[in-house]
């Protein structure tokens, strides 16, 4: 009987067909392997996941293997999306078995949760062999099984120990995290190391906040590069925006094909931040067409965000995105499609398979002439339209909450900034304005729907599909990152709401998720109990639980004043201190907020009857240092702590400006502002 047709996960639902047994993972299927006295096959993937439909199609569809597993196994399916603690503690047991990783996650489990052999992927008749090895060692081998289990489960236990070493996030520290960046620093293709090569979101957005702190002109030529690199490779997509999972190669040519939320949303912040420090027409653009791309391709209208578009096209990758000489000039005809050929790189050997190329920008046309501009826009249009007609991705419409948090808070930055920059002259002026009011639309919404939908009974749940939430709950990092997407909303439009929401899932996490020395678990005190309790303080493709949380405390402590919240962020970057000094690349999101602390943060309240309008507000915003909070509104605005006690001055508007809960006098005009923030620009 498989038991994944009323699944919440996509994931799940597309294996509810299988020959297989399948159960979700709950209680009920452990308990029903013990009374079998059968092993656990632990089957975890997630919808985008390019592998995990070629094992689902080899493996999983097949009669024999469904018999061979419901015969001798229970077999549980697991999308690690709505299950990251579930995920993270058997991914440390498969690299602790294996030395690597990935997805799809393949582990056999005593009926008591136990993992004794983890794997990834396995080729059918691998698979097969592998069930039948595993059924006879079970059956006469069985001791050796479970002290295998035991020793990968005091491995997990001490890959996921909390209480270690603790040390200040300090200038020096901080400082040698960008010395140490810069040596990893692949000089001729931008990122860091080599194939397969992932966006630096994060290490970049770090580098951004030092260079602002520092002046450091090397971490901002980093950031610089590797934006603009990534920007005009195959893993951007040229025609509707919006960046790839990852790249197969060194050089950000050909991607693999999935994209997801996360990704989408800390790579808009990047390149808006870019944007607002340097004015960069390159990072104006991709900041709004990311933006475009996921209030178009990935808001669920009147929800939230999506989580993913699929890495396949009817089982076959860049289906929908690769193209041809010979296809551009059907699409634009002879003259554009050899000018198209030329300035997306599309050769008749192709760049990627059948002699297929990835769409990538070879030439340089946002410093280029009004005509080329035009004529570049008019192709770009007419090649989208002609891909629209090929078969499109799937999607994943499940709502995440961290996800759509990380969405909220990169939409409010682009909506800040995007006001700065407003005008009229501006050649695509009407294409920004309506790129900003339909992200908005979709930020606002998918705000609420956290608000309305994902919190049930003052806890987060960490996801939902069509408007229904779903059982799992919430994490750290839903906790971490929704507070600090609902600080970023309450500056952004000065609604006391979203503070007093931050305020009380903050409370909830220190309250509920605390760990000795400082540091913090991934999972509440009252969740479901593991094999181990994970706690991983490491910034992979998302911000971790206690990096997300530690910025939004920081957010929260600088918009109140409160200074508990300060120390309990101070304490908890302790615990990641040691792991900044010796791997910076994972902990990108620590290091950020590191220097937002180092900073300050600064605090800029301006009172002002014309809180969108008034040049003071876009000095603030545009000049304002590192992890800075700013707010504008009335004198004694309601739910705005940072605007409370201060009048205007003789009549007129006023920024007052705090550093650590330390404020300067008010200044009234904006050279006094700027003068004041220090900027480096």
């Amino acid at each position: 009987m498989n038991r994944l047709a009323d699944a919440t996960s996509p994931y799940l639902l597309q294996h509810a067909d299988n020959p297989v047994d399948w159960w979700q993972w709950s209680d009920e299927a452990f308990a029903e392997a013990k009374r079998r006295d059968v092993p656990v096959l632990i089957s975890v993937g997630y919808a985008a996941c390019h592998w995990c439909h070629v094992m689902a199609h080899e493996s999983f569809e097949n009669e024999q293997v469904g018999a061979l597993l419901n015969d001798n196994f229970v077999s549980i399916k697991v999308d690690r999306e709505e299950r990251p603690d579930v995920d993270a503690i058997y991914m440390t047991a498969t690299q602790a078995m294996t030395g690597q990783g990935g997805w799809p996650m393949t582990v056999f489990a005593t009926p008591d949760g136990t993992p004794f052999f983890c794997g990834t992927y396995f080729p059918k008749a691998n698979f097969v062999q592998l069930l039948q090895s595993v059924t006879t060692a079970w059956r006469e081998q069985r001791e050796a099984v479970v002290r295998q289990g035991a020793a990968v489960v005091k491995a997990i236990g001490g890959a996921q120990a909390v209480g270690g070493p603790t040390a200040p996030l300090d200038a020096p520290l901080l400082d040698a995290a960008a010395g140490q960046l810069a040596k990893e620093y692949d000089a001729t293709n931008g990122g860091f190391g080599g194939a397969p090569k992932f966006p630096p979101h994060m290490n970049l957005l770090f580098l951004l906040r030092h260079h602002q702190r520092t002046g450091d002109p090397e971490s901002l030529e980093i950031t610089r590069h590797t934006a603009e690199a990534m920007a005009r490779g195959g893993i951007y997509d040229q025609l509707a925006g919006g960046f790839a999972r990852y790249s197969v190669d060194a050089h950000w040519t050909v991607p693999h094909f999935e994209k997801m939320l996360y990704d989408n949303a800390l790579l808009l912040r990047l390149y808006t931040q870019l944007w607002r420090l340097t004015g960069d027409p390159l990072a104006r653009r991709v900041a709004r067409d990311t933006a475009r791309f996921l209030a178009d391709e990935l808001h669920r209208p009147g929800e939230g965000f999506a989580s993913a578009l699929d890495a396949d096209t009817e089982g076959v990758e860049g289906l929908t995105y690769a193209w041809t000489p010979a296809q551009l000039v059907e699409a634009l005809g002879e003259e554009d499609g050899r000018w198209a050929a030329d300035l997306f790189a599309v050769t008749d050997e192709g760049t990627f398979e059948k002699g297929m190329s990835v769409l990538r920008l070879a030439r340089d046309v946002d410093d280029a002439g009004p005509e080329v501009r035009a004529r570049w826009q008019q192709v770009v249009g007419r090649l989208l339209a002609a891909r629209d007609t090929r078969p499109q991705p799937a999607r994943d419409d499940k709502v995440v909450a961290a996800w759509n948090g990380l969405a909220i808070t990169a939409i409010a930055e682009f909506q800040q900034v995007a006001a700065l920059y407003a005008s009229p002259q501006d050649e695509d002026a009407n294409l920004m304005d309506g790129v900003t009011i339909v992200a908005d639309g979709a930020m606002r919404q998918a705000a609420e729907h956290l608000a309305t939908v994902h919190l049930v009974d003052g806890r987060l749940r960490r996801v939902s599909r069509d408007g229904t939430v779903g059982e799992p709950a919430g994490v750290l990092e839903d906790y971490g990152s929704v507070a600090e997407a609902f600080c970023a909303l309450h500056q952004l439009t000065g609604e006391g709401r979203w503070l007093t929401l931050a305020g009380e899932l903050l409370d909830t996490a220190l309250a509920r998720f605390a760990a000795p020395g400082g540091a913090f678990y991934d999972t509440a005190d009252d969740a479901e109990r593991l094999v181990a309790r994970p706690a991983d303080p490491t910034d992979n493709a998302t911000p971790s639980g206690r990096s997300a949380l530690i910025a939004g405390l920081v957010a929260y402590s600088a918009l109140t004043g409160e200074t508990r919240y300060r120390e309990a962020a101070e304490a908890a970057l302790a615990t990641v201190a040691p792991i900044v000094g010796r791997h910076p690349r994972f902990t990108g999101y620590a290091a950020m907020t590191g220097e937002a602390l180092l900073s300050g943060p600064y605090e800029i309240a301006v009172v002002t009857e014309d809180p969108t309008g008034d040049p003071l507000v876009a000095a603030a915003r545009r000049y304002a240092p590192p992890g800075a909070v700013v707010v504008a509104g009335r004198p004694d605005q309601a739910g705005v702590p940072l605007l409370a006690d201060r009048p205007l001055v003789d009549g007129r508007s006023a920024a007052y400006v705090c550093r650590g809960f330390v404020c300067q006098r008010p200044v009234t005009s904006v050279e006094g502002l700027v003068a004041e923030l220090g900027s480096t620009r």
